[in-house]
């Protein structure tokens, strides 16, 4: 009885690959469309020299990119008829990455900066703090200034008004209150921000 049974065989006598359920979704691909991609009947051709052709079958001005030796790239997709030029897609992306590249060098991303003070920091620790700070604004970060009251300091707070409006003073020049002393718990917070 078994034997008349048959199982469905490849040529090479193994079992078929049993395919998945769901295909695999379809790799997006970054940029514009180009040549082949381009699903529409008709576009708005502009060529290489930068001339307005009408609109043009995007079979014939897949023809017109290939003669010239170059790609037909989709530029604007939303419009009706999308607007498609000829040009190097190459050159075109390579131009893309170096102004990404350029722009990423150019921007500063902008830190805040802690430095720690006690309502009874002597002189010399108090200049260390302060050259530290004006390094800091002079990089073009911010600086957040904590002022940590321990045990009966909380009673004199008064001192520590004075050191931050002495703080105040001394980096007027170079810098800005961005925002004032307000207290957290047992320390008081200010942010100072470069002219």
């Amino acid at each position: 009885m078994l034997q008349n049974i048959r199982l469905p065989f490849h040529n090479f006598g193994e079992l078929p690959i049993r395919r998945p359920n769901r295909a695999p979704p379809a790799v997006a691909k970054d940029g514009p469309r180009t040549n082949d991609d381009i699903r529409n009947a008709q576009i708005q051709l502009i060529d290489q020299d930068g001339v307005n052709k009408g609109t043009v079958e995007t079979m014939v001005a897949i023809k017109m990119a290939m003669e010239a030796g170059m790609d037909l790239v989709e530029i604007s997709p939303n419009t009706s008829p999308p607007v498609c030029k000829i040009m190097d897609y190459g050159k075109y992306k390579y131009s893309a990455q170096k102004k990404a590249a350029e722009a990423r060098k150019k921007q500063k991303v902008v830190e805040i900066k802690e430095i720690k003070l006690r309502p009874m920091i002597d002189d010399h620790d108090y200049d260390v703090k302060m050259r530290a700070m004006q390094r800091f604004f002079e990089e073009g970060d911010k600086v957040k200034i904590t002022l940590r009251y321990r045990g009966r300091e909380m009673a004199h707070q008064e001192i520590g008004t004075k050191l931050l409006d002495k703080v105040k003073a001394d980096v007027a020049e170079f810098a800005k209150v961005e925002q004032d002393a307000r207290f957290e718990g047992r320390q008081v917070v200010m942010v100072l921000a470069p002219r």
